[in-house]
């Protein structure tokens, strides 16, 4: 059986704790669609139906020490977690929506047990396999497995972009994360691109003639 997500949770600003109250459900969200660098990383979570915790958000709504904590929380008490990635050259190959779904495939297909209702954060999705999907928009702040997913997945990427900093020193990885920051793309221009770039991506500045520097593309 369904069940619609409370006008009361969202009055309160609460999570939902499930969409179904019957049926073995996994949250998913992916991080870095907007990245120059690095793999596009989703995860997948299923949670108890009596899961809590008063943290528990939206990864953005986060600082870097909750997100660390609730990390280690959900991955110790999830009925079952899974991260999957999707590389730089994955995203140049497919484009970085088909990446994504290909991420989010990736991380499902490792979830013992297997689910039989998926919740995608977002309004679209290609479906896996023969399991049923429900798109929900902004799911990371109103349902609790969407939650989970998106804060594995961004703890997750967070890691691997500091780690890959050490590698490629001058692009800033250990805090822009491989996001299109001024400085980033300056690196770009300066040292050239690495085998992390996403080659199909706009990566050094160009011109905007309000403020005689390069935007964000």
């Amino acid at each position: 059986m369904f069940r619609g997500i409370p006008t009361a949770c969202h009055a309160l600003g609460m999570l939902q704790p499930y969409f179904s109250n019957t049926l073995t459900e996994a949250g998913c969200d992916e991080v870095g669609r907007g990245c120059l660098a690095g793999p596009v990383v989703a995860a997948a979570v299923i949670l108890p139906k009596s899961f809590f915790h008063p943290l528990l958000n939206d990864s953005k709504q986060l600082t870097p020490a909750q997100r660390q904590l609730l990390s280690e929380i959900i991955r110790q008490r999830a009925v079952a977690w899974a991260v999957g990635e999707a590389s730089a050259q994955e995203i140049d190959q497919y484009n970085i929506l088909r990446a994504s779904y290909l991420a989010m495939h990736r991380a499902i297909a490792l979830l013992q047990p297997p689910p039989a209702l998926l919740l995608i954060d977002g309004n679209c999705f290609r479906h896996y396999l023969k399991i049923p999907h429900r798109c929900i928009v902004k799911g990371d702040a109103k349902l609790a497995p969407i939650a989970a997913a998106s804060v594995l997945a961004k703890t997750h990427r967070d890691a691997l972009m500091h780690q890959l900093a050490q590698d490629f020193p001058g692009y800033g990885w250990e805090s822009n994360v491989g996001y299109p920051t001024r400085m980033h793309r300056r690196a770009i221009q300066k040292l050239g691109t690495t085998p992390h770039h996403r080659r199909s991506f706009r990566l050094a500045p160009f011109h905007d003639s309000t403020t005689g520097y390069g935007r964000h593309s």
